[in-house]
């Protein structure tokens, strides 16, 4: 009993590793921001915490399927190089897990959320069924669209209105136009950290004809600059947001500009150099087990995406104060 019990906790934390568990706070903090808000209308907070399990393995979920579908289009043509860091679906080309192990996991994800997703229709009536359903749409059909440049598309429904509104219909059992205009602000942050992946995947992606969003825009350049317009249009309807709730607390926000500024500065620099390690500022930080990464071919890409993350993560921080002291 007790081999079998380490059995399962090993190959749990595995999957959640392969799912790049690191990448949740993403959802996390896009939904505490929409937990708040919904908190100070007076929502019910189980009915929020139940949707943030049903989200988080939506998302994980999403990882995986992008996996399986990545291994199947570049096994077929062996085109597992990456430049600049270790290649893609290591952990099914190593045999540390099968195509069919990858299939199950799925499945058990996607019937958790959806369990979810059940027990919220029974609370919250026959809306539910439908966010479920076009969220299940979205999990699935992300690898497809994000190979044809339509990505981030999804990335701005499933993180914007969906999330946000769907959250508040569970915890408030209404919609929003000012939700709507919050998960504006707030999505592009988000889409920021996935594009800034996607740049920095730019050269794998060519390689395996994965025609992302990047790859469309025709250069590394011209799709670095496409970073600040996707930052610069949250800055702005951020600006109207303030305008319509007179939250003068939201001013804070406009703080993380410098770091957008450098974070710009740091991937032009990859672009031109994949190998390069900017020296490491204090504003960085946090940097999860940078003592083991530092000294790897992945170094350069994760300084880059953990600090895009971390400046989603400040921007969210500040929202959340601003809700509830404003």
């Amino acid at each position: 009993m007790i081999k079998f019990l380490k059995i399962f906790i090993d190959r749990t934390i595995f999957w959640f590793k392969a799912a790049r568990l690191y990448s949740a706070p993403i959802t996390f903090l896009s939904w505490l921001v929409i937990f708040v808000y919904s908190l100070k209308q007076g929502g019910a907070i189980l009915n929020g915490l139940i949707a943030l399990v049903g989200i988080s393995f939506v998302h994980l979920a999403t990882n995986l399927i992008d996996d399986y579908i990545d291994y199947k289009v570049l096994q077929k043509d062996n085109k597992f190089i990456t430049a600049g860091r270790d290649c893609k679906c290591e952990y099914l080309r190593s045999g540390k897990a099968t195509i069919r192990d990858l299939r199950n996991i799925i499945i058990i994800f996607l019937t958790i959320a959806a369990f979810c997703g059940g027990i919220l229709f029974f609370i919250s009536g026959p809306a539910v069924l439908l966010l479920a359903i076009i969220a299940l749409v979205i999990a699935l059909g992300y690898p497809h669209l994000s190979c044809r440049g339509l990505g981030e598309v999804e990335i701005i429904i499933a993180y914007g209105p969906l999330m946000f509104e769907g959250v508040y219909y569970v915890m408030t059992r209404q919609f929003s136009l000012d939700v709507f205009i919050l998960s504006l602000v707030c999505v592009m942050f988000v889409n920021a950290i996935l594009y800034a992946h996607m740049l920095m995947d730019y050269d794998g992606d060519l390689n395996a004809n994965k025609t992302t969003l990047c790859i469309k825009m025709g250069s590394k350049d011209r799709a670095l600059k496409l970073l600040l317009v996707f930052y610069g249009f949250s800055y702005i309807v951020l600006g109207y947001f303030i305008f319509r709730t007179h939250n003068l607390l939201f001013l804070l926000n406009y703080l993380t500009i410098p770091l957008v500024v450098d974070l710009y500065s740091m991937l032009k620099k990859y672009n031109t150099d994949p190998t390069s390690i900017p020296q490491v500022r204090f504003w960085h930080q946090p940097l999860e087990n940078w003592n083991k990464v530092k000294n790897t071919t992945n170094a350069p890409f994760y300084l880059r995406f953990f600090f895009a993350r971390n400046i989603s993560t400040l921007f969210m921080l500040l929202t959340c104060l601003a809700i509830l002291f404003g």
